[in-house]
């Protein structure tokens, strides 16, 4: 017969697991650490595309073309370059190899400005009411040169 003193032993290894140490707890912070990981990754990929577009966008550092100013006194704007949200009004007509004369209204203005397209803009299809945001530059005798657009 058993005495009592002997199911009072207890095995040395009697407390070991046996199998895997993880927890399902410790799988749900894996998870948890790994989603906030992509999450962030998207946010500033995100963020870097933005400000990368923002940084590459040659019209950034152009002023908004002074309607006024140009009309009061165009000579004074002469060789220097702006920008201009313009919608076309009308197509006054090209020549081949030449270019083409446009009236535009600039954004909130009421006054129309006539703008030269040279050829290298040939392939920019303006449509009347269209909006585009132009790089121009006021040349001899006053016109307006377009020196870049691209629609809005």
């Amino acid at each position: 017969m058993h005495s009592d003193s002997e199911n009072d032993l207890v095995s040395p290894f009697s407390n070991l697991r046996t199998g895997p140490k993880t927890s399902v707890r410790n799988n749900g912070r894996l998870w948890a650490i790994l989603a906030s990981a992509t999450v962030g990754m998207l946010v500033l990929g995100v963020v870097a595309w933005v400000l990368i577009g923002y940084l590459n966008d040659p019209f950034r550092k152009l002023e908004v073309f002074p309607v006024d100013k140009y009309l009061e006194d165009y000579q004074s704007l002469a060789g220097l370059k702006f920008r201009s949200e313009l919608r076309v009004e009308a197509d006054l007509g090209w020549k081949d190899g030449v270019g083409r004369l446009m009236v535009f209204t600039p954004a909130n203005q009421s006054r129309q400005l006539v703008v030269f397209i040279p050829p290298n803009l040939s392939g920019v299809l303006f449509n009347k009411g269209q909006s585009y945001l132009c790089e121009l530059e006021v040349k001899e005798g006053g016109l307006i040169h377009a020196n870049s657009c691209r629609k809005n």
